[in-house]
């Protein structure tokens, strides 16, 4: 497995020598694999503690994509890859679950980058991570990290979301199940859970360093702390999330949710919305 710090050291380094929306900017072609493995099971644990997953038997919707993670990285910060990593903002994830996976199970992993897209306030690009056992395609991930800059003409948005459910994510406000109290070191903790030590999720020093008043919770968590909030964690088998603000650490935030969606919501502002999906949701069965 690649060493994220390696990356972020190296994104440290390259990113400065590149430039977002350059033009006939394309993207390399390569794909970053990891075979076959058992699931390390302190890490595991750690994950779900942090997250609030209590599934002992099935592996959280989201942990797949923490495996990933540092192929992700690996990948886009590679000399060939035209953004700069540092500054990139993660803008939304869409997973899909094809079969429930397990702690004993050991899916092959690949990585690779599928599409830039013009944005509105720059350039996204399209991450997916794919798991397979034995060459079946079981779960899949796409998300989109922005690098913004200025652009001449604004393109006109996409509409997108997960399959099987309307597009976009619910925009009236839900009904509020639970308010969490977050604690300063959030960043931190997740970080040793996931191995995602970027330096805006540590401390508010380092967060300034990027433009940030204070340390952020990391996205990944706080759909992850969404999902396990709901009733069945289990059998969602689709999920699209849309990133709104970045929390702020220390915090108070209200998740929020119906049978089909969630929202995260601090004072004034939504930090996150989602829809979730059943499996019978997501192959279009009633």
């Amino acid at each position: 497995m690649p060493n994220l710090n390696v990356s972020l050291a190296r994104a440290t380094v390259t990113s400065p020598f590149k430039r977002a929306g350059r033009p006939g900017a394309t993207l390399p072609a390569d794909r970053a694999m990891l075979p076959a493995a058992p699931i390390t099971a302190g890490p595991l644990a750690s994950y779900r503690r942090i997250c609030g997953f209590t599934e002992p038997g099935t592996l959280p919707l989201t942990y797949p994509h923490v495996l990933g993670f540092p192929l992700a990285m690996r990948l886009m910060t590679a000399r060939r890859f035209p953004l700069p990593v540092v500054g990139l903002v993660h803008t939304w994830i869409e997973i899909t679950r094809h079969r429930v996976l397990h702690p004993t199970d050991m899916p092959e992993l690949t990585v690779y980058a599928q599409e830039l897209t013009p944005h509105r306030r720059g350039t996204e690009v399209t991450m997916t991570t794919e798991a397979r056992l034995a060459g079946e395609l079981v779960w899949e991930s796409r998300s989109g990290y922005l690098s913004r800059h200025a652009r001449s003409k604004p393109p006109a948005e996409r509409p997108s979301g997960p399959p099987g459910s309307a597009h976009g994510t619910p925009a009236a406000e839900l009904t509020a199940v639970a308010e969490w109290r977050l604690p300063g070191d959030l960043g931190r903790r997740y970080g040793a859970a996931s191995g995602d030590r970027n330096p805006i999720h540590l401390y508010p020093l380092t967060a300034r360093l990027f433009g940030f008043p204070r340390a952020i919770a990391h996205g990944m968590w706080t759909v992850a702390r969404c999902l396990a909030e709901s009733p069945r964690p289990d059998e969602v088998h689709w999920v699209r999330a849309d990133f709104k603000a970045p929390v702020l650490l220390p915090a108070t935030v209200t998740y929020a949710a119906d049978a089909t969606g969630f929202q995260l919501r601090g004072t004034g502002r939504v930090h996150l919305t989602g829809r979730t999906g059943s499996a019978a949701a997501r192959d279009g069965r009633s």
